[in-house]
């Protein structure tokens, strides 16, 4: 292998890891050089396709030296254990989200890499949707002044056929419901953009799916700042996916970020660029393919820039943490019928 490049290893080779294989091939200081996957079949063609050597345990290729980082896309339940094992071996990390399903894994997690001097990054690729990142310039520039409130909104359609696929899909375990798993690419976004989350209430149902879990969600969060916050997921949608949204709204700014990755402006009005408007309206990128978006590479780009720089990545565990623990507090809520705080406050 030519050591200009990091060597990465893929564990989990379901669906998700095609992001994963795009965005290595698409990097010239990347390069395949294992995958896993406790599935053989899966392992085998993985292995074939992309001209990798294939494993059906992780230890296995945690011990081969040109593996410079790991991405974990397992069932989620799974990430902690290897997580850990990977940085005690040595190997950055780069795990899918939801990071992990426990508090204490979360923090498990954490430690270990900082223990072991390697990167944590947390598979958040919507963070760099242009869209995304423009109302977050916008934010920054403090263009909102004082921010009100805040909504993500997921209205998805999955059958049951969908949660037939795996024995893991839908469970508390492995999987998490509709806000777990399905909602936290978006819940991550409402924090990021409220600043923190200081306490959250909820309610949950498993309304139409035979599931362990939630499949519709409501909730309500007061931000760190004082703006609140609002959650609405369900995968109950008939017939089809029907929106992923984010609303930002303060006294001199609204913006309502959409599409089917959380990829396309459709509002943005701003007290000091009535002109800019109908210009963001215009240079709305068309959807992508699937609901995963074009930002694995630019996410797989900066993780490998953290580690050649010696710095952090641009959502390292202590940020992936964030959105984990406002999910289980809404868990909590729906227990103890009763709002939540989280703990310091989820800054």
């Amino acid at each position: 292998m030519n050591r200009k490049k990091l060597g990465f290893g893929v564990i989990g080779c379901g669906r998700i890891s095609a992001k994963h294989f795009e965005a290595i091939a698409a990097l010239p200081t990347a390069e395949l050089a294992a995958v896993c996957d406790v599935v053989l079949e899966r392992a085998d063609r993985a292995a074939v396709t992309h001209g990798a050597r294939g494993y059906y345990t992780y230890p296995e290729l945690l011990k081969r030296a040109d593996v410079d980082i790991v991405t974990i896309a397992t069932p989620s339940g799974s990430h902690a254990e290897i997580a850990v094992a990977a940085a005690q071996a040595g190997k950055h990390v780069l795990v899918e989200k939801p990071m992990a399903m426990r508090a204490e894994d979360l923090d498990r997690m954490i430690e270990a890499c900082r223990r072991a001097g390697v990167k944590l990054g947390v598979i958040h690729q919507n963070r760099f949707n242009p869209a995304v990142r423009a109302l977050r310039a916008a934010l920054e520039a403090g263009r909102f002044g004082r921010l009100t409130h805040a909504q993500a909104t997921v209205r998805w359609h999955r059958d049951e056929a969908y949660y037939a696929q795996a024995p893991w899909r839908g469970t508390k375990e492995q999987d998490g419901g509709v806000l777990m798993n399905q909602s936290i690419h978006n819940i991550d976004l409402l924090q990021w953009m409220l600043g923190g989350v200081e306490s959250v209430f909820g309610y949950t149902a498993t309304a139409l799916r035979p599931i362990e879990m939630e499949d519709v969600a409501v909730a309500v969060l007061r931000g760190a700042g004082g703006a609140l916050g609002v959650i609405e997921a369900a995968t109950t949608i008939y017939p089809r996916n029907l929106e992923e949204t984010l609303n930002v709204f303060g006294a001199t700014g609204s913006a309502v970020i959409g599409g089917l990755a959380i990829n396309r402006v459709e509002t943005w009005d701003f007290a000091d660029g009535a002109a800019e408007r109908e210009a963001m309206l215009a240079a709305r990128e068309a959807d992508p393919p699937d609901v995963y978006g074009f930002g694995h590479t630019a996410l797989f780009a900066d993780m490998i820039e953290a580690v050649l720089e010696d710095r952090p990545p641009a959502v390292p565990g202590e940020e992936g943490r964030k959105a984990v623990e406002i999910v289980l507090g809404i868990y909590r809520s729906v227990a103890e019928g009763r709002p939540v705080p989280l703990s310091g406050g989820v800054k």
